[in-house]
């Protein structure tokens, strides 16, 4: 089966209840797809859990505000998902858990793929108004000021990724196939 992201994503947006475009939406997420494949790059990242991280890390989401379980209920998700809507191994699958369920409760981990995940989340934070802090970074690659600048002007133009006509069939949220 692999991982086919464009149906992850349909089986992700059937129950997704917040605004597509909100801050925690597709282009959110579209936006931590790029910047964490820009990291696996050179962190060596799987990109195959980086992936998946981006789509599902939010999809929980019960509101834009505080929501401190929906990192939990991802990674629950992604076990619901395992075998039905895509397979990885083992391994790739406890770092995807891990990933989703810590990534706005934890600070850092030792394997760089989850590492490289929180900080494709984090590199998007100016979305929100919040400048990210490279202390609060994981990997050098985030660090750098031209990856940082990267991210953050693609933030703070609320930058839509090509990829979004890819994966997403949303012609009412302006998203053609």
């Amino acid at each position: 089966m692999g991982v086919d992201l464009k149906r992850v994503l349909a089986e992700v947006l059937r129950e997704y209840r917040l605004p597509l475009r909100g801050d925690h939406g597709v282009v959110h997420w579209a936006r931590v797809l790029e910047n964490g494949l820009r990291l696996a790059g050179e962190t060596g990242a799987s990109e195959v859990v980086v992936s998946l991280f981006a789509v599902l890390h939010d999809s929980r989401r019960l509101n834009e505000h505080h929501d401190p379980g929906h990192g939990p209920r991802a990674a629950a998700f992604a076990k619901q998902l395992r075998g039905r809507v895509y397979d990885v191994s083992d391994e790739e699958q406890e770092l995807l858990v891990v990933a989703c369920a810590g990534h706005t409760s934890e600070r850092w981990h030792a394997d760089i793929t989850v590492q490289t995940c929180w900080d494709a989340d984090r590199l998007d934070l100016l979305r929100v108004g919040i400048t990210p802090d490279p202390a609060r970074l994981c990997t050098a690659a985030a660090r750098k000021p031209e990856v940082l600048r990267w991210a953050c002007e693609r933030a703070e133009a609320g930058y839509e990724p090509e990829v979004l006509r890819g994966l997403v069939c949303l012609p009412e949220a302006g998203f053609p196939n």
